[in-house]
């Protein structure tokens, strides 16, 4: 597995470019902000010569979903998310106001693809992604797991040192400690690939991170 993280738009998000060497990848999060940064995704895409299969997401906050257009317009992939989310989703000027406090425009978001529900499953060429529910802080979050690979992609569910905020619309604090827990029983070699910020491993985060245990 190859794993591009990107740093897009204002609020520091990661949106990940994931491939094997088959040449087939799939996006996770595609949150960029403007053309600029979606054309550095692009142009990596296309200097690794990669056919992308699919266009992920954790959840469907504003942040990680700002690029799900331009994916759409130039890829013609169809979001996949946990429709649990799907109202907060289709009421995107609402959600950015209630965060920012301000008006952001956007280009429309495009319509829901898969929905992916626990134990679901991605395949591209030789890698399979399975999906885990870790609501919490949004009703419909999940996390991509590659058992094989050893990593996690957690959204903003699991963060180095600490986890996603649940006084948000749909979060739920002890929902969040039961997903924490779930992840926490995987191997401690388990590399996690946050949503925001640094990467970490279960095996650090079970120690150090108080939410953790």
């Amino acid at each position: 597995m190859r794993i591009k993280k990107f740093e897009v738009n204002p609020l520091c998000e990661n949106c990940y470019v994931v491939s094997d060497d088959t040449k087939e990848a799939v996006i996770i999060d595609c949150g960029c902000s403007d053309e600029s940064e979606w054309s550095d995704i692009k142009k990596y895409i296309a200097t690794e010569d990669l056919q992308v299969k699919h266009l992920l997401n954790t959840h469907l906050h504003f942040d990680h979903v700002w690029g799900n257009a331009l994916v759409y317009r130039d890829l013609a992939l169809r979001p996949e998310a946990n429709y649990e989310d799907l109202g907060i989703y289709e009421r995107m000027d609402e959600q950015i106001r209630s965060v920012v406090g301000i008006s952001i425009p956007h280009p429309p978001m495009p319509p829901l693809g898969r929905s992916l529900l626990d134990g679901s499953e991605i395949t591209f060429g030789n890698t399979t992604l399975k999906v885990f529910s870790t609501p919490g802080h949004s009703r419909g979050s999940i996390c991509f797991y590659s058992e094989d690979d050893g990593v996690l992609f957690s959204g903003d569910t699991l963060f180095c040192g600490s986890c996603g905020r649940t006084d948000l619309e749909g979060g739920n604090i002890q929902q969040m400690l039961n997903s924490l827990k779930r992840l926490s029983a995987l191997p401690d070699s388990t590399q996690v690939w946050c949503g925001h910020g640094p990467s970490t491993t279960i095996g650090r985060e079970n120690t150090y991170n108080m939410y953790m245990r």
